[in-house]
């Protein structure tokens, strides 16, 4: 844990380069001044805020199929905040592909994974920033929202980073396993499968169809089986 840094992403990302970072290793800050979203966007949050971090993990699998490992951090991240949370049965907590948390419709939280080498190894590094007690004012547009303007106010963010990490263990365990459940219990909580969207892809291109699942890869397949891998999506409407 540090006070505070430019980005707990690129900060990492850079002692995996160096060398000098192992699988599991976890960095967690109080403020990022330059945090970084998907797509270089930007992530800010006000000081003590937010649960703002990132971790390196050295998968088995086949490269292939690391594309599944931001969706898996989502998964991760939705039990570990239903359970610390204890999110009431009128509240909806989904997940909006690729990369978006979202409390009633609203997002809550971003995650990115980024592939990294330092010649001797490849890895990941996943980063999270999840609104925690942001005030409405203090959120950065107006579909975001936070645990606290949601009613949750009481989050300790310890122990919500802990519950992650360990629910983030587990299903990093069953997907190096190969555990064909958790396709399954991802579109469980998938707020994208199953609804007619509107995709923005690279060059400012557009394409609308209804997503109907995810593949091995992790990328999005259209009921016309197109697989989409890159894009933002927006929900236009439910089946």
């Amino acid at each position: 844990m540090v006070d505070s840094t430019g980005s707990t992403q690129v900060d990492l990302v850079k002692k995996v380069r160096d060398g000098i970072a192992t699988h599991g290793d976890v960095l967690a800050t109080e403020y990022q001044s330059d945090g970084r979203g998907r797509l270089d966007r930007t992530f800010v949050a006000p000081a003590r805020s937010a649960l703002l971090f990132s971790f390196y993990i050295e998968p088995k699998n086949d490269g292939q199929t690391w594309g599944w490992l931001p969706l898996l951090a989502g998964q991760s991240a939705c039990r570990a905040i239903s359970e610390v949370l204890n999110i009431r049965d009128n509240d909806e907590l989904k997940l909006k592909w690729p990369n978006d948390i979202l409390l009633n419709n609203r997002k809550v939280a971003g995650l990115l994974a980024e592939r990294v080498e330092n010649g001797n190894s490849t890895g990941v590094v996943i980063g999270m920033g999840i609104n925690v007690h942001t005030r409405q004012e203090e959120l950065p547009i107006p579909t975001a929202t936070s645990f606290a303007v949601q009613g949750y106010t009481g989050c300790d963010r310890n122990t919500l980073l802990i519950e992650i990490l360990k629910s983030f263990s587990d299903h990093f365990q069953r997907w190096e396993n190969q555990d064909s459940s958790l396709l399954l219990e991802y579109t469980k909580v998938s707020a994208t499968i199953g609804k007619r969207v509107e995709i923005e892809l690279p060059g400012q291109s557009k394409v609308t169809s209804v997503a109907t699942s995810v593949d091995a890869s992790g990328a999005l397949v259209l009921e016309d089986g197109t697989h989409i891998t890159v894009g933002d999506v927006v929900h236009i409407s439910a089946l």
